[in-house]
């Protein structure tokens, strides 16, 4: 079982579109999925067509006593699962607090299905926290979708300064750029001659098009709808770009 978490500090930046859409090519390919919509905002819940609510909230959920199988739904797509989000996860924190071992809590939820799913992803709210940390020891790769922009340069880099303080494994993180504007010419500066510093960048970017604004109309994967778009055949790419990473992860 691979756990891949889409996350940033900053919001906006396409965390939940990349998960939905690599969730589904993962599951295309033949590999039992699961999608873990962490955000109590509940975007990827809302593009699954699934109520964002967990019965009884998260605490009991996150803290262990509770099955997770309990709660997992399946949605339009074969081989794909979702574990919806629930407006309880912005006190998640406050549940972690009161797990042994908060940091490893999240992974330890997610071992009983290591024999059921070939990929679980983890759809991340925009923070930095607890619960992150949890994440980040639950995750065998951590995709950071980075706008080429000044702001979210800086927020990139604030992260693998985050990884080095609590001494996590730099090598799980895997950032890209997303929504990328090549009208804009600082779009085109920051992709064509990328920072020295991106040194975990993967080669293929995602690019703002009105076709990913779209899974909010059709509430589905852009590949599901528009299969051969430019950011359908950008997913599909940067998708093997990840999968060739994968094996020297955790």
């Amino acid at each position: 079982m691979k756990v891949i978490a889409t996350y940033n500090i900053k919001g906006g930046v396409g965390k939940t579109a990349t998960a939905i859409n690599l969730a589904y090519l993962a599951a295309r390919e033949g590999a039992p999925t699961l999608v873990w919509d962490l955000d109590p905002q509940g975007a990827a819940s809302y593009y699954f067509r699934i109520k964002p609510r967990i019965k009884g909230g998260g605490k009991r959920l996150v803290q262990g006593k509770r099955d997770l199988e309990d709660f997992i739904r399946g949605t339009d797509f074969e081989l794909l699962d979702l574990l919806p989000a629930d407006f309880s996860y912005r006190n998640m924190d406050l549940f972690l607090e009161h797990a042994k071992k908060p940091a490893q809590q999240l992974r330890k939820l997610l071992m009983p299905f290591k024999s059921e799913y070939y990929y679980v992803f983890l759809d991340c709210p925009p923070s930095i926290s607890l619960a992150s940390e949890s994440v980040f020891e639950a995750a065998d790769a951590i995709l950071v979708p980075t706008i080429p922009t000044t702001l979210s340069l800086r927020t990139y880099k604030q992260i693998r300064r985050f990884f080095r303080q609590q001494g996590l494994s730099p090598e799980k993180v895997m950032s890209f750029f997303s929504m990328v504007d090549r009208r804009k010419q600082l779009h085109n500066t920051v992709v064509d001659n990328p920072p020295d510093y991106m040194t975990d960048l993967l080669p293929t970017g995602i690019p703002y098009s009105s076709d990913v604004e779209r899974m909010g109309l059709h509430r589905a994967p852009v590949g599901a709808f528009a299969p051969r778009s430019l950011p359908a055949c950008s997913y599909e790419a940067l998708w093997e770009d990840i999968k060739k990473r994968l094996p020297a992860c955790r």
